[in-house]
C-alpha cells in the first residue's frame, strides 16, 4: 500500500502526516472504521541491512540521521537527531515505555521553576496507557516501583529477567535501601516453559535496541506495530516521500482544505480530507503550522494564542558509563530503572528525576568517544577491557516549559531552534552524584563514571532531540494554548496534532509511551466524529 500513484482529486476522510508513536498509533486505531484514510510519510522504509547493527554507522558515523541541519539562536548550524523513515524516531528509539506519575499531571514545583498541569489527569489516561502497553507489547510488572501509577490491568507480558551482572545490581541497589525495578520496555520476545521473558529467549543481537533499528523487527516500534497492520485495511493508503509544507484553509480560516506536499520525484500535490491529523514530531509539526500563514492566520496556522513553536522541551539528560570490578557480560542490559528520588529526596526538597539502564557499550562506540574522555579513562585499560566491564545508566530529569525555548523559521524557511541548555538541570546533576557516591557499593570503579556521550552528542547538547516535546500545548484556555483537551486547534474545526506537540510538561521519564495513549484517545475522540 505504498505509494502508486497520486490522484489529487481523491478526498479522504482522515490525512494523517507522519508516522511515528502519534501518527502511527491513531493510523492503528482508526483503520478499522473503514474510513478512508490518507497517511503522508516524508521519508520511506528504513532498509534492513548490516549496518542496522554496526555501532560505527548508527552512533560514530550517523548514517540514518536526516540529512539536514537546524540552527541555534546564534545561527550556527547543528544536526538534529530526527530519523525521517516510515515509523518516525521510534525505528530509533530504546522502547522504554513509561507512563507519566499522577503528580506530573499537576503542577509540581522544581528548583527551576513550576512544571505546569495538565487540562487532564492521570485517571483520564490511565486506560489508554494499559491499552498502548498492550498494544506495544510492553514487558513489565506493576507495583515495583512505588512511585507509578494505579493499573487497571497488569502487563499483558512479563517482564524481561535480568541477566546476572544486572541481577546483582539489583540486589544491591535493594540493599542501599532502594526499589529497583524492571524497566518496561517494548519487544517481541519468545517466553521460556514458565511463561518468564527471559534474556536467553532475545536475539544475541538484541542489545541493540538503543538508538539502533531493528533488522528482526522485534523492537515495538511504530511501522511494527501499528502501521503496517493498517495497511492490510484496504480504506487505509500511505504514500512515502511525502514531504509536507504548507497547510491551506477556506477563507473564513477555520477549516484546512488543502494538504500542500512535496513528493520524491519532485512534483507537488494537494491532498483534501475532512479531517487533518499533524503527527511530524513537535519541532516539524511547530513548523508546518508556523509555515502555514494565511490571511486569516498571518502568525501561522493554529497560532492565535502565540504559542506554537514556544515552550519546547526535550528533557534533561545524561548518559554514563560505570567500570564493573567485574566483567559484564551481559547481552541484554535494558531490563532495570529506579525512580526513589523522582519527585525529591531526604536532603532535597524537590524533583531529580529517574535512573535506567541503556544498550551495553560496545568496543566500537568507546573508541569514537575516547577523544572526549582523554584522562578520564585508565591508560592502560584497552578498549575492549573497557567495554567488557562497562555497565551503561541514563539519567533522566524533567526540562520545564520556557516560552522562549521555542521553534522559529527563518526567510528561507529553515528552522531554528532557541534552547537554554541550563534549564532546571540542578536536579539531574544532584542524581549523578546519588549515583555516583554508590558506585563502591555497586561494585563498581567510584572514580570510572564516564560520561557516555555518544548517545547525547557531548551530553545533551541542543541537538538531541530524541525527546522533543511541548511546542503546541493543549488546555482550556484558548489565549494560552494552541489546541483543545482532545487536541483539536482552538482556532479550526478540522485539524488536530498527536504526537508530543501538545504536552504542557515533560515528566521525568520516556515521552512515547503517553504519545502513544494520547493517540489512541484522540483516536476514539475521531472515530466518534466520524460516525
Amino acid at each position: 500500500m505504498q505509494r502508486t500513484d497520486v490522484s489529487e482529486d481523491q478526498h479522504y476522510d482522515v490525512i494523517i502526516i507522519g508516522t511515528g508513536a502519534g501518527g502511527g498509533t491513531i493510523a492503528h486505531r482508526l483503520a478499522p472504521t473503514g474510513k478512508k484514510i490518507l497517511i503522508l510519510e516524508r521519508g520511506d522504509y528504513l532498509p534492513r541491512e548490516r549496518d542496522n547493527w554496526e555501532s560505527s554507522a548508527v552512533f560514530v558515523r550517523g548514517k540514518y540521521l536526516a540529512a539536514e541541519q537546524w540552527y541555534d539562536k546564534q545561527g550556527d548550524e547543528f544536526q538534529p537527531e530526527v530519523n525521517y523513515y516510515v515509523g518516525g524516531n521510534t525505528k530509533f528509539y530504546g522502547a522504554a515505555l513509561f507512563r507519566l506519575r499522577p503528580e506530573d499531571f499537576g503542577e509540581l514545583r522544581h528548583h527551576g521553576g513550576i512544571s505546569p498541569a495538565w487540562p487532564i489527569g492521570y485517571q483520564d489516561l490511565e486506560p489508554y496507557y494499559t491499552q498502548a502497553e498492550h498494544l506495544y507489547l510492553v514487558h513489565g510488572r506493576h507495583g515495583e516501583d512505588p512511585t507509578e501509577g494505579q493499573a487497571s490491568a497488569p502487563y499483558a507480558f512479563p517482564p524481561v529477567e535480568h541477566e546476572p551482572r544486572i541481577q546483582q545490581l539489583s540486589d544491591d541497589l535493594e540493599k542501599q535501601g532502594l526499589h529497583p525495578f524492571h524497566l518496561p520496555i517494548g519487544v517481541n520476545l519468545t517466553q521460556d516453559k514458565n511463561g518468564r521473558a527471559t534474556h536467553e529467549s532475545v536475539c544475541i543481537r538484541c542489545n541493540r535496541v538503543d538508538g539502533f533499528p531493528c533488522l528482526m523487527s522485534a523492537k515495538s516500534d511504530s511501522q511494527v506495530i501499528c502501521v503496517d497492520p493498517a495497511l492490510k485495511h484496504e480504506n487505509v493508503r500511505m504514500i512515502t516521500g511525502a514531504n509536507v509544507r504548507k497547510l491551506h484553509t477556506d477563507p473564513s480560516g477555520r477549516t484546512v482544505t488543502k494538504v500542500f506536499t512535496e513528493l520524491a520525484d519532485g512534483t507537488t500535490a494537494d491532498f483534501h480530507g475532512d479531517i487533518v491529523v499533524v503527527a511530524c514530531g513537535a519541532v516539524n509539526s511547530a513548523a508546518l503550522l508556523l509555515r502555514s500563514v494565511g490571511d486569516q492566520h498571518p502568525g501561522g496556522l493554529a497560532n492565535s494564542s502565540d504559542v506554537v513553536g514556544r515552550h519546547y522541551m526535550r528533557h534533561n539528560n545524561l548518559a554514563l558509563m560505570a567500570i564493573s570490578d567485574e566483567p559484564n557480560d551481559t547481552q541484554f542490559q535494558k531490563t532495570l530503572a529506579v525512580n526513589d528520588w523522582y519527585l525529591g529526596s531526604d536532603d532535597w526538597d524537590y524533583p531529580l528525576g529517574g535512573i535506567q539502564m541503556l544498550g551495553k557499550s560496545d568496543d566500537e562506540q568507546i573508541k569514537g568517544e575516547a577523544p572526549r574522555w582523554a584522562g578520564l579513562a585508565s591508560p592502560d585499560m584497552p578498549f575492549e577491557t573497557m567495554a567488557h566491564h562497562a555497565v551503561d545508566f541514563w539519567l533522566c530529569g524533567e526540562d520545564l516549559p520556557a516560552p522562549d525555548n521555542r521553534v522559529t523559521l527563518d526567510r528561507e524557511g529553515a528552522i531554528h531552534l532557541t534552547l537554554d541548555e541550563k534549564n532546571n538541570v540542578e536536579g539531574v546533576k544532584r542524581l549523578q552524584h546519588k549515583l555516583h557516591g554508590m558506585l563502591e557499593h555497586l561494585g563498581m570503579h567510584p572514580h570510572h563514571l564516564l560520561p557516555h556521550s555518544l548517545y547525547l552528542h557531548k551530553a545533551m547538547p541542543i541537538g538531541a532531540t530524541a525527546h522533543q516535546a511541548g511546542t503546541v500545548r493543549f488546555g482550556t484556555d484558548p489565549k494560552t494554548s494552541a489546541l483543545d483537551v482532545n487536541c483539536k486547534a482552538h482556532d479550526l474545526d478540522n485539524l488536530y496534532v498527536v504526537d508530543t506537540s501538545f504536552f504542557p510538561s515533560i515528566g521525568a521519564v520516556n515521552p512515547s509511551l503517553t504519545a502513544i495513549a494520547n493517540a489512541l484517545r484522540v483516536g476514539d475522540h475521531i472515530a466518534e466524529r466520524l460516525g
